[in-house]
């Protein structure tokens, strides 16, 4: 039986299922059904645009955005597809945080709602640090639908690491 490390947490039916999907080579025509399109987000520019409107219709409140931006670096390897990060410089007497998220740069070639979840996840820790309960509501307030586009992510990086023969 092969272990799916992004799908650990979820029970052994749906573990089951998505091997079932593998074995028969379906895998990727389930996420091609699912999640058919491109996002128009290519650039840095873009991606704060995109952010930046989303915090503006749910998070009007929360701490200012300094920057936003596609990040080579974050791959799967690190499991991390997206970081909010505070960087506190002292300038003068004053003591200045930066706020920053960063996306992993393969969602520049992932569907739409992908990307969408991700900014949602990061945008979610400017109110709630943790993953606790308040996190994962504020989630699926921003992206009503967030727990199953954040299965199909995880089935979808799942796909991504397959040998090309069975994806």
């Amino acid at each position: 039986m092969t272990p799916l490390k992004y799908l650990q947490a979820y029970p052994a039916a749906l573990q089951d299922q998505v091997r079932q999907l593998i074995d028969q080579g379906r895998l990727g025509d389930y996420l091609a059904q699912r999640y058919s399109g491109k996002h128009s987000v290519q650039s840095d520019k873009a991606l704060y645009s995109y952010t930046m409107g989303l915090k503006q219709e749910h998070l009007r409140n929360a701490p200012n955005i300094d920057k936003v931006l596609f990040d080579n670096r974050l791959d799967l390897t690190h499991r991390a597809l997206g970081l909010h990060t505070a960087i506190s410089r002292v300038q003068g007497g004053k003591l200045k945080a930066k706020k920053e998220i960063r996306v992993a740069a393969l969602f520049k070639d992932a569907a739409p709602e992908f990307l969408n979840m991700i900014v949602v996840h990061e945008l979610a820790h400017l109110k709630e640090s943790e993953h606790n309960k308040a996190f994962y509501k504020l989630c699926e307030y921003m992206l009503p639908g967030y727990q199953q586009i954040e299965f199909d992510l995880r089935v979808y990086l799942t796909w991504l690491e397959l040998p090309k023969a069975q994806a």
